[in-house]
């Protein structure tokens, strides 16, 4: 019996065509646009934000022709962003290998994010949808505003659950929004099918996001394809961090709040004890359960079948996952 999770195999030859559609798509005249592009496709990753596009298309019958390239497009905005990200938090390992900005500099990796945001707009104008123009278009703006978000809390040790959720919310769970609400309009859905993909993205993204917060202090370096302590070296104040300063005891919050201040690594494994002794770590796990679950429930209107199951197992699995 194969161990294939069932929305892998569900759209496994739908994916084939998606990365046919990328390379193709991000084919240019430019050598370097062509170095750097293939450099980040053929890193793989999990091409998550793709699949719940076609799984939300697939769900409610859609088998029409601009599928595929909305997918594509869908990955070519998150690419984008992990390259801006990258050059942004200074990174130099993502997915076990050198950055794209280590391997070729950051004005290369700015630029060639540019030509991806810039192509993933034309392919949208092609789907001949002014909606998913106008869904994209909001989003990639929201998008940014998150990343502007979480530079201002860089060191913050203020930053409360509820400010750490918006910008997780912009940052992350909007594309996952984006991907699922693209689906749904080029399958023409309900409205209430629509917004309950919506909701179903926007739950899924937070719940993926928290369980990456908390892999940073409890993965396995191999395994996450990065170097533990990456956001604490950042500055970033994730939930982890924010509920040992809130609720854990004077000296575990004290050693947080120094060494997010002083953003450095080198205090690591006194900030990992602090984390760990005042149950920072399962309390963040029980938040992205919470919203797994509620990505669960927002699927009730769609159609049964494997695409809707395959929808839950993707909830289910992105907060049970280890890497």
């Amino acid at each position: 019996m194969s161990n294939t999770p069932l929305f892998r195999s569900l759209v496994a030859d739908d994916m084939n065509a998606v990365d046919q559609a990328i390379r193709t798509r991000l084919h240019s005249d430019v050598v370097l646009i062509r170095q750097v592009a293939e450099y980040i496709i053929s890193a793989g990753g999990k091409r998550l934000r793709p699949m719940l596009t076609l799984l939300a298309g697939r769900v409610l019958g859609y088998d029409g022709p601009h599928l595929h390239s909305l997918a594509a497009m869908i990955e070519c905005i998150h690419t984008a962003t992990l390259l801006h990200d990258d050059v942004v938090d200074e990174s130099d390992m993502r997915r076990g290998r050198e950055t794209a900005n280590a391997m070729f500099g950051n004005a290369a990796s700015v630029l060639v994010g540019d030509f991806l945001y810039t192509r993933a707009f034309q392919m949208m104008v092609e789907s001949g949808s002014l909606r998913i123009l106008q869904v994209m278009a909001d989003a990639t703006n929201i998008i940014a505003e998150g990343e502007v978000l979480q530079l201002l809390n860089i060191g913050n040790v203020d930053v409360s659950e509820e400010q750490y959720l918006q910008v997780i919310q912009y940052k992350t769970a909007k594309l996952f929004e984006a991907a699922t609400r693209v689906g749904a309009i080029i399958a023409a859905a309900t409205p209430e099918q629509e917004q309950a993909l919506s909701d179903y993205g926007m739950h899924l993204g937070t719940a993926f996001q928290i369980i990456d917060d908390v892999l940073d202090y409890s993965g396995d370096a191999t395994t996450i394809g990065k170097s533990l302590g990456d956001d604490l070296a950042e500055g970033k104040p994730t939930l982890p961090l924010i509920y040992t300063m809130r609720q854990g005891p004077a000296d575990a919050a004290a050693v947080v709040r120094e060494a997010l201040e002083a953003a450095t690594r080198e205090r690591f494994s006194e900030v990992l004890a602090a984390v760990q002794s005042c149950g920072a770590l399962d309390y963040a796990r029980r938040e992205a359960e919470k919203a797994a679950a509620a990505a669960i429930a927002a699927l009730a209107p769609l159609p049964e079948g494997d695409y809707k199951r395959a929808l839950a197992e993707i909830a289910e699995l992105s907060v049970a996952r280890d890497a």
